[in-house]
């Protein structure tokens, strides 16, 4: 059975844990997998602009041996003349992988259905999946060694616009690894509901706990890693002051850092903002592992797609 990538629970705990690993044994032996090895094909698909999404999905289909195809869906027949569905199925009988980073997250479940290769969600409105798992390899490369080498049972915080795909991703990525999770936003701008409950059902399987707060001081308080993410994402640019009047509380300082505990470190999926979701003392100071997550994108991603290969 062909399996895909749209959601964070569409790993099981056993199965991130496997891709975890995975993306650990790569990052330490680049080239040691090489499922696409003969130039086989990934087709790399563009709504929005992009930078370490593009740049790490490019370098991982060619680690892994591949021909990555990027496409500007701006530039191809998909959702003008040609329905989603039909482009799946012909993609499928020319490519190896399929990843789409767009808009809406039922064009991605269009796809999923009528292809017969592996879809990634590499970005959309309502799941960040790729991005958490960079996360995910990033803190327990920082924070796990104190922890037993285990990330079950640490404590993560992202605070912000919890309404957006991020704060979704978070909870249900971090709720499959066992974390406790805290996410904070003002009123107005929390997870949704379902969201939640799916994220409290994993949690109780594996030990986490999922927390949504509106008070900063109180989500961070304690923490392991502090997270956040810009204000204005794209499509959002007619709202800028009014969000950045909205979200002034949940600005990440060095004295809100100071509620953390005294070795929690600072991760945000860039692009950055710095004075407005966080301090320029925060995201280029001791505790910010923004780069390392940002390299973590390739070999995280790498592992997913061979991951997903390998099931098939």
């Amino acid at each position: 059975m062909t399996r895909h990538f749209l959601r964070d629970d569409d790993l099981s705990p056993a199965e991130q844990r496997e891709v975890l690993d995975l993306a650990a044994a790569l990052k330490k032996d680049r080239f040691a997998r090489r499922p696409l090895d003969g130039q086989k094909t990934a087709a790399v698909i563009f709504d929005k602009t992009s930078t370490r999404t593009q740049v790490s999905f490019s370098v991982g289909v060619a680690d892994l041996g591949g021909n990555p195809l990027i496409m500007d869906s701006k530039n191809s027949q998909m959702g003008g003349k040609e329905s989603i569905s039909d482009t799946a199925k012909v993609l499928s009988r020319m490519v190896e992988l399929i990843v789409w980073r767009t808009y809406a997250h039922a064009g991605l479940e269009e796809m999923a259905a009528h292809a017969t290769v592996p879809v990634i969600n590499s970005l959309s409105d309502d799941f960040h999946p790729c991005q958490i798992l960079a996360d995910l390899q990033t803190i327990r490369e920082h924070r796990a060694a104190s922890n037993g080498g285990e990330l079950t049972g640490l404590t993560a915080t992202y605070v912000g616009d919890a309404a957006n795909n991020m704060g979704h991703s978070y909870l249900l990525g971090f709720a499959t690894a066992g974390m406790h999770i805290r996410v904070a936003g003002p009123a107005g701008y929390h997870p949704r509901e379902d969201i939640v409950a799916d994220a409290k059902r994993i949690a109780a399987e594996t030990g986490g706990s999922v927390t949504i707060l509106t008070d900063p001081v109180e989500a961070v308080r304690g923490a392991d890693a502090v997270i956040t993410d810009t204000w204005v994402s794209m499509g959002q640019e007619e709202e800028k002051a009014e969000r950045i009047a909205t979200f002034g509380a949940y600005r990440v300082t060095p004295e809100l850092m100071a509620h953390a505990a005294a070795d929690a470190i600072f991760l945000h999926c860039l692009p950055a903002y710095r004075e407005f979701e966080v301090a320029p003392e925060v995201i280029d100071g001791p505790q910010s592992v923004v780069w390392d997550e940002a390299e973590n994108r390739v070999h995280a991603q790498k592992a997913l797609m061979a991951w997903l290969l390998e099931q098939g």
